[in-house]
């Protein structure tokens, strides 16, 4: 298998985001300050695991739940946190997995059906199985019984992250080994050797356009949508010199298509929040922005976009004020947006020569010169549903917005 190796630069410039950050601590209600994972349910509350219980978070109530009131959780010390998609909340620890049913907590471990009780991640798929990462594998529930995999299908290090593509296979994040891809009954490794940047990945992610997004212990390593090449991101957060070294400790992606990144250096004790928005990273940290700490260890992403922060000295909100617009500038609009395929375009007399269509990760699909027309209709249901990055060049200067295709 041939690997190209791509580096992508500046394609067109944005408008930089404003923000606001709030911050909770134990002065706020939070039950302890060092947080090891958060998550958002359908109601956007917020599921906080800490090591003395799990709390959520309301808005404005915090309610804790520990192993004193609640026997059946099966320890105080939550590494892991999901809630899923019928309204459960599921956390992992190192004696198991408990899950929350609205009532009452159920524990699984090896026991009753966990291959193993040091659990790394939890995921969901589409059929409501329940993915459980742990130190040797992944073992997997759907409501009545247990399955599992392990070495040698996948790499002894375990795993911390499983996703779901839209072929029906299966993707592994494991701590020492890469990333695996199931195929059927096929297990096909992606390691250093083929190009990924480092033998430790942290995460993975799927973006619109089927492209694998890939923390790893030195960045990010895109893995395009057919497998075939990668391109790599080192630099997203920009540490004190010489050191540039970008480890990832969490991706997520939010309802626009932007990756957002949790990076810490431990032996740094330096650290922030990046995010890619197609075409540059942007970064948030604690003495410039604001953020609560530096040592980064969750993200969660809510209905409204706010990204939330899970650090060791607390919880951040982070709320780009103005993340997405219809008019891109007051000489000219694009609408409706989101859109179904046809986007109507009014730019009076600006002089635009050409108008270009970018996907996230900046490949170009689709150019258009213009012949001084003041209104037009952009007819872009060739492209699939997802979010776009739409670029009007004049003579002068070089506008740029996110458009969504529903």
């Amino acid at each position: 298998m041939k690997y190209i190796f791509v580096f992508i630069t500046s394609l067109f410039a944005f408008k930089a985001n404003s923000q606001v950050i709030t911050n909770y601590t134990t002065n706020h209600g939070l039950i302890d300050n060092f947080v090891e994972c958060i998550d958002v349910d359908t109601e956007d509350n917020i599921w906080i695991g800490t090591s003395m219980g799990v709390q959520m978070f309301d808005g404005q109530n915090w309610i804790l739940y520990d192993d004193i009131s609640y026997p059946g959780l099966v320890s105080n010390n939550i590494k892991a946190i999901k809630t899923v998609s019928n309204g459960d909340i599921w956390v992992g620890t190192d004696f198991g997995v408990s899950r929350f049913d609205g009532l009452d907590w159920i524990t699984y471990n090896s026991s009753n059906g966990l291959s193993n009780n040091q659990v790394y991640s939890i995921d969901e798929d589409s059929f409501g199985n329940i993915w459980i990462g742990t130190h040797s594998g992944v073992s997997f529930y759907d409501g009545n019984t247990w399955g599992s995999y392990g070495y040698p299908d996948l790499h002894w290090s375990g795993v911390n992250r499983t996703v779901f593509d839209s072929n029906g296979d299966i993707w592994f994040s494991c701590p020492l080994g890469g990333v695996i891809q199931k195929v059927g009954s096929n297990f096909i490794s992606y390691d250093t050797s083929d190009g990924l940047l480092s033998q430790n990945t942290t995460d993975i992610k799927l973006d619109n356009f089927g492209n694998k997004w890939i923390g790893t212990g030195a960045g990010i390593s895109v893995l395009n949508d057919n497998n075939s090449s990668f391109t790599h991101h080192t630099k997203m957060y920009l540490m004190p010199p010489p050191d540039t070294l970008n480890p990832v400790v969490d991706l997520e992606i939010d309802s626009y298509g932007r990756i957002w990144t949790g990076i810490y250096v431990g032996y740094l004790s330096e650290g922030g929040v990046t995010m890619w928005n197609g075409n540059q990273w942007f970064d948030y940290d604690y003495n410039v922005d604001g953020l609560v700490g530096k040592n980064i260890k969750d993200l969660a992403i809510d209905s409204e976009n706010n990204i939330w922060i899970a650090t060791t000295s607390g919880i951040s909100k982070l709320n780009l004020v103005s993340s997405m617009t219809n008019n891109i500038s007051h000489n000219f609009n694009v609408f409706p947006n989101p859109c179904n395929g046809e986007l109507n375009v009014n730019i009076n007399k600006l002089n635009v020569s050409s108008i270009d269509v970018y996907n996230l990760i900046g490949e170009k699909l689709y150019s258009k010169k213009i012949n001084k027309e003041p209104k037009f209709v952009l007819k872009l249901d060739h492209l699939p549903q997802s979010i776009y990055i739409i670029k009007f060049t004049t003579d002068t200067r070089v506008f740029s917005n996110f458009i969504k295709l529903n």
